[in-house]
């Protein structure tokens, strides 16, 4: 494949709400995670994120439309936490500089959103 990552990123942001269609009626959503290497990162949420399904639903509907509107080699991983399906830490996210400099969000321990909220406003 010969695109930059930074154009993939861009063309699947862009069809995001056309491809998260079939994963929005089955009260999911879709989140773009980042792209290396022509690999599109993403991160079934909502009723999907944890759903024995996930996998087919990655490849057969969201690889599948991406591939139809974008490039028909286009690769699509569900980041769910297995070491098989972890994003690389050099892949292209967008505004990635503004995420690693941040000194607040560093220091907030990945717990749920209620904890991370206390965090921020001081109450825990």
């Amino acid at each position: 494949m010969q695109f930059l990552d930074e154009d993939i990123y861009e063309a699947v942001k862009n069809y995001l709400p056309k491809v998260s269609e079939y994963v929005n009626s089955h009260g999911g959503g879709l989140e773009l995670l980042g792209v290396k290497d022509g690999v599109v990162y993403i991160k079934l949420t909502g009723a999907c994120g944890g759903c024995s399904m996930s996998l087919m639903t990655t490849k057969m509907v969201v690889q599948k439309k991406l591939r139809e509107l974008i490039h028909p080699e286009l690769q699509v991983v569900n980041v769910d936490g297995t070491p098989e399906n972890e994003m690389p830490s050099d892949a292209y996210t967008k505004g990635k500089e503004k995420q690693n400099n941040s000194k607040e969000q560093a220091d907030i321990p990945k717990h749920g959103i209620i904890e991370n909220l206390k965090k921020i406003v001081g109450l825990s």
